[in-house]
């Protein structure tokens, strides 16, 4: 469900008690390892973090008027989520991801875009943090160039083959 919250502090306010202080200890590392050029606000009813126009004045492909998302937060009917771009962007990154994950043996509950979780126990904060602080701006920017240049004039079957050679 996607909150109509205008700020972070308004997004956090309407959440119960024990929703809201998960998802304010799960904030908190990731402004803890957010690298420098990132910007915290509300994006598509989340609290995202994202590349702001005077760093990428292009914007989100999807929507230029929005920045270029990073990460996000939300809290979901059934659960909570985390939404790592960072992850996503990158196989190199998402097998990093994952083989941190497996070493805290809590169980991975992710989806194409986001980590679920009902509980902050179920998250390793630490590699929260660690992932938030693994791509750095210029990083990012340049695997979403990348990424846009593979599934432009080519299609998606060029982005693909790159994904596997990179695998």
């Amino acid at each position: 469900m996607q909150s109509k919250a205008k700020t972070v502090k308004e997004y956090l306010a309407e959440l119960p008690k024990d929703r809201r202080n998960d998802i304010e200890a799960v904030r908190s590392v990731i402004r803890k390892y957010l690298p420098k050029g990132f910007e915290q606000g509300m994006q598509y009813g989340m609290i995202g973090y994202y590349i702001p126009h005077s760093i990428y004045p292009a914007g989100y492909h999807c929507d230029p008027k929005q920045p270029l998302p990073y990460a996000a937060l939300a809290s979901q009917r059934n659960y909570m989520s985390i939404y790592l771009l960072c992850v996503f962007a990158s196989s190199e990154h998402e097998k990093w991801f994952r083989k941190e994950w497996a070493k805290t043996g809590k169980k991975l509950d992710m989806g194409k875009g986001c980590v679920r979780f009902k509980t902050l126990d179920d998250l390793p904060l630490g590699i929260i943090g660690a992932t938030i602080a693994r791509m750095p701006v210029k990083e990012c920017i340049s695997y979403y160039e990348a990424v846009r240049e593979m599934t432009g004039k080519r299609g998606r079957s060029k982005a693909r083959a790159a994904a596997k050679k990179s695998a």
